[in-house]
């Protein structure tokens, strides 16, 4: 039975989920702010949010019926029947209960007492995170249906998690960091939209309007090259801003597989194929993130 339950987790998305978290880390590395503590509870923070929205997927696309026999990724656990929906939702509210005590103590180590709205503003973000991880597939108006997907991964796995890890450590925000942040929010968002495009044949069937289904496949690939290309540019960008050594210059080697990879795409004529690219992406994104950070203190 556990071995079902690590299968729905699907760890195979932390390196995504992550990747913030560690590219904020070692920009605080870099101005002398890290903590471990803080790094130990982001990650675990992260993780659990991940699970969350792991957990709901698989019961909010399992119950509507969106995983079935059409979809081309790997059997979900309650479409295969490994886990029911009621276990699915039980679990679901024990990972959002464990990962909001986990939060909370984040919270903690980073504000203490004597930062009240600090503490108040990220224990909100907290709870936005965990409602935008839930109602991605969850409910009447999921809004994963509805093609806002795209942009609350931006938002939530680029912005917030790079920048508000960065406000953990240092107790304030340099605007440049948006610049990184919208990096990994534009590449993870590629792994999105990689992802809608396997799936679009049987999300059109089952009444899922992701992106991809609403602009078309050709439309789709244009949006996918802007997407990587636009995160390699703005990563440049801060370095120019920012620039003083040549290790900076070290993320370049993580697109060298993403842009082989858009290569990948632009010929593609089976949605199949797309499936071993998203794990590509995801581990790209994840060295995108070492790489950089390991730029900024070189």
């Amino acid at each position: 039975m556990i071995k079902k339950w690590i299968g729905a987790a699907r760890l195979r998305t932390l390196p995504l989920s992550l990747s913030g978290i560690i590219l904020a880390s070692f920009l605080a590395v870099a101005g002398n702010k890290f903590d471990l503590l803080i790094f130990i509870f982001a990650v675990l923070t992260t993780v659990g949010f991940q699970v969350i929205s792991n957990f709901a997927n698989d019961y909010g696309d399992g119950v509507k019926g969106t995983d079935n026999k059409d979809r081309i990724g790997p059997e979900r656990a309650i479409q295969s029947g490994d886990i029911t929906p009621l276990q699915m939702k039980k679990a679901i509210i024990i990972s959002t209960v464990l990962t909001l005590i986990v939060a909370l103590i984040l919270i903690y180590i980073s504000f203490g007492r004597e930062n009240f709205w600090y503490s108040l503003l990220f224990f909100v973000l907290g709870i936005a995170s965990i409602a935008a991880a839930i109602k991605y597939t969850v409910g009447r108006n999921a809004y994963g249906y509805y093609g806002m997907g795209d942009l609350f991964v931006f938002l939530f796995f680029g912005l917030l998690s790079v920048c508000g890890t960065y406000f953990l450590y240092f107790k304030s925000i340099d605007l440049t960091v948006f610049l990184p942040a919208s990096s990994i929010g534009l590449l993870s968002t590629g792994v999105l939209n990689l992802n809608n495009m396997r799936d679009a044949a049987s999300d059109i069937k089952a009444g899922k309007n992701t992106l991809v289904v609403k602009i078309g496949n050709v439309a789709a690939k244009r949006y996918h090259y802007f997407l990587l290309t636009g995160a390699f540019i703005f990563a440049l960008i801060y370095v120019g801003l920012h620039y003083h050594s040549v290790f900076q210059f070290m993320f370049v080697i993580a697109f060298i597989p993403i842009f082989l990879h858009l290569k990948t795409v632009y010929t593609n004529k089976f949605p199949e194929d797309l499936d071993p690219e998203l794990k590509k992406l995801a581990l790209s994104t994840l060295l995108f993130a070492v790489l950089f950070g390991l730029g900024q203190i070189f």
